[in-house]
């Protein structure tokens, strides 16, 4: 039997949040090191599965399989295919950023609690998360999905409601009560759109007898299986619903301005980068898979909420007075563009869309974490408060540069690939849609050039006289994450060959296949 690498990498982060929990009290140090070296660990797994992972072979791969509720037809059945591969190894690759970044967040003097040993339960929950996630993206059984689709939400809860920003307006008693709002408000949504995906789930395994992606996926193809069409509409609703809250989509939105306001920047960046993405993973995976026809039936009304996420949220993050706001709602900005790139139907729109998820991730890491580190020295939010930083801390602001110009997807850096191929996609099939989305590029330039003028140049003010400029630990969290972010805004090729023969797989699910272009006969 060959090795399970698929559950050693899931399993690695989900043994090592066990071991941190058990940390002696005295020793928070050691639960730090102990935390990031399993992250290591786990990352250095992830890459053993992208290098075994075959572009040109089979659509799942590193297959694993075994019984588990035989008497309701659940298995616990791995694999990934290209689309799953590459966020895995986003996921992997985070996530000791993000433990190096919040290196300091969970220190008692810190989260005003010295009662419990809030260190080593910071770093523990978020290794739980990240096992959570990286399962949630190599299951092929339905149920297993969703057990993993919810059980990240309780680490989640308490990642934002316990070891929230300090740095609030209103003092820590306010603070508190925000915390505590944002992190009800997070599971509450998602609770609601995961209890609606539940009933889809049972739904679909009465029609389908079992819960098996691949299985239901194939006799869908082949013709020895086949929906009512008003059944598969009602069940891919049910899935949809679930993974727009999670994404999330207009007017599902709400939850995230909140959470990822009153969190660290780390769990900002955990939230916005690794878990939002199992939403528009799952539309690829289980609403186009085993919906084809519903998810074209919908297409229309997903397409028009898309638009609406990319404008509202580039125009409400125009008005912020919050940076991490701010960088919420352009998050809900640039996942309108995924999913407007899913939903396209089209190869260019999909592959953009997950080369988006993989970019997006990345970029918003490095201008997060970084103005986390600028909010962390000022101890203020706000973006009135700053201004001159360039003048006292160039690398800060540098690469606080460098991350606004990936978020809104200048040439030469990661996302403009993806947003570039997400409008080719759209434009290809829906000319109109297109035209309105590219609005959300002129929007995106406005927010992130006034924010970077508004906290990094001009007079420094007196607040901000002394800030330190950039310390090694942050370098070493930042200069990789810009160093990607160049590398793949030049040289995309890495990630289309692992993206593409899954998409093509994924366009012939739902019968698609790409606009021929209209040339005019030479005279």
């Amino acid at each position: 039997m060959s090795f399970p690498l698929l559950t050693a990498t899931a399993a690695l982060p989900a043994l090592g949040a066990i071991a941190t929990a058990a940390v002696p009290a005295a020793r928070r140090v050691a639960a730090k090191w102990l935390a990031l070296l399993v992250s290591l660990a786990t990352l250095v797994l992830a890459i053993v599965v992208l290098v075994r992972f075959d572009p040109d072979g089979g659509r799942y791969q590193l297959t694993e399989s075994h019984a588990w509720i035989a008497d309701f037809g659940v298995r616990y059945e791995l694999g990934v295919d290209g689309i799953g591969v590459a966020l895995v190894a986003l996921t992997a690759l985070l996530i000791p950023f993000i433990i190096l970044a919040g290196w300091h967040d969970a220190d008692p003097h810190e989260t005003g609690n010295t009662r419990w040993r809030p260190t080593q339960g910071f770093f523990a929950l978020i290794l739980a998360v990240e096992a959570m996630v990286i399962i949630s993206f190599e299951a092929t059984d339905v149920f297993l999905f969703y057990i993993f689709f919810e059980a990240m939400l309780i680490p989640m809860y308490f990642l934002i409601g316990g070891f929230g920003d300090r740095a609030h307006e209103h003092g820590d008693e306010v603070a508190a009560t925000q915390r505590s709002y944002a992190a009800v408000k997070f599971l509450l949504y998602n609770l609601v759109g995961g209890l609606i995906m539940l009933a889809a789930v049972i739904g679909l395994y009465v029609v389908a007898g079992n819960f098996s992606l691949q299985e239901i996926a194939e006799a869908r193809a082949n013709g020895s299986f086949e929906m009512a069409t008003n059944t598969e509409r009602w069940l891919f609703l049910g899935f949809f619903f679930a993974f727009a809250v999670k994404a999330p989509l207009w007017p599902l939105h709400t939850w995230l301005p909140n959470a990822m306001g009153e969190a660290t920047a780390p769990v900002a960046v955990l939230i916005t980068a690794v878990v939002d993405k199992v939403g528009t993973f799952a539309m690829l995976r289980y609403c186009l898979q085993l919906f084809p026809e519903a998810s074209k039936w919908a297409t229309p009304v997903i397409l028009v909420l898309a638009l609406i996420s990319i404008i509202y949220g580039a125009l409400l993050a125009v008005g912020q007075r919050d940076i991490k706001r701010l960088v919420a709602y352009a998050s809900i900005s640039h996942f309108g563009f995924i999913i407007l790139g899913i939903f396209a139907m089209t190869s260019q729109g999909q592959s953009g869309a997950t080369l988006y998820m993989v970019n997006h991730g990345i970029s918003t890491a490095a201008l997060m974490l970084v103005a986390g580190f600028l909010i962390s020295r000022r101890g203020s939010r706000l973006i009135a408060d700053y201004g001159g930083v360039q003048k006292v801390a160039p690398v800060l602001a540098g690469t606080f540069l460098i991350g606004g110009l990936a978020t809104l997807s200048l040439p030469g850096l990661a996302p403009f690939v993806s947003e570039f191929l997400v409008l080719v996609g759209v434009f290809a099939r829906y000319p109109a849609v297109g035209i309105i989305a590219t609005f959300g590029i002129v929007l995106a330039a406005l927010y992130t050039l006034v924010l970077y003028q508004r906290t990094m140049t001009g007079p420094v003010k007196p607040q901000v006289a002394a800030l330190p400029d950039l310390r090694v630990r942050e370098l070493l969290v930042v200069t990789p994450l810009i160093a990607l972010l160049i590398f793949l805004g030049v040289y995309p090729r890495p990630l289309t060959d692992i993206v593409n023969p899954a998409v093509k797989q994924t366009m012939s699910d739902v019968h698609k296949t790409d606009p021929q272009p209209e040339v005019e006969a030479a005279k």
